[in-house]
């Protein structure tokens, strides 16, 4: 049975496959799609800020699929590099910072208390299940498992944005993303203890 950042990655190939082949034709560089990412996230993030949540959820899916258009037109092409692989990791923490923000911003004056703690959380859950895997990485160990992935992040803040349930989208991450982020540490405690450390 295949694990589920296999099923993630299966599902990812579909979708970027056919767009790839055609992206290729063109002079685009990853490192381009992948600053083309931060600034559809940095208009969503004004949407949000101004109450077009609608407009923000879709900038949000747009910004979320040139995130995975970046590193897949790098390997299609051959052009992958290790500051390639840094740039989009930095780029995808500022992108997801700047939807967070926007909402802070838009929360902020109307006091909505609950709202703006969620925001703190949600951001340093999410910042947390990318932290704990680069650091994993950095130390030999492969740490690619848990539910909430920035896949499933970005489409769970996309859909909130598109139904206008924002509330209840980061409740929804705050619970899933720290799951996640005690399912990472569990499984390297127990790859570590495998390799003797």
């Amino acid at each position: 049975m295949p694990s589920l950042a296999e099923l993630r990655g299966n599902l990812a190939s579909r979708i970027t496959n056919p767009l790839v082949g055609i992206l290729s034709k063109s002079r685009l560089k990853p490192n381009t799609l992948t600053f083309i990412e931060l600034a559809i996230s940095i208009g969503a993030a004004y949407a949000i800020v101004i109450g077009y949540f609608l407009l923000g959820g879709v900038l949000v899916l747009v910004s979320g699929l040139f995130d995975l258009l970046d590193g897949a037109l790098a390997r299609f092409t051959k052009q992958s590099t290790k500051f390639g692989a840094i740039l989009d990791s930095t780029i995808d923490r500022l992108s997801e910072a700047a939807i967070f923000c926007g909402l802070l911003v838009w929360y902020m004056p109307k006091v909505a208390t609950l709202e703006i703690v969620l925001i703190f959380a949600a951001l340093i859950g999410s910042f947390l299940v990318s932290y704990i895997r680069a650091r994993a990485e950095g130390l030999g160990l492969e740490c690619r498992v848990g539910l909430f992935t920035r896949a499933e992040r970005v489409i769970v803040l996309a859909v909130g944005l598109l139904v206008n349930q924002v509330f209840i989208a980061l409740w929804v991450l705050v619970v899933f993303v720290y799951i996640t982020v005690a399912q990472r540490l569990l499984y390297l405690r127990k790859q570590s203890k495998v390799k003797g450390d």
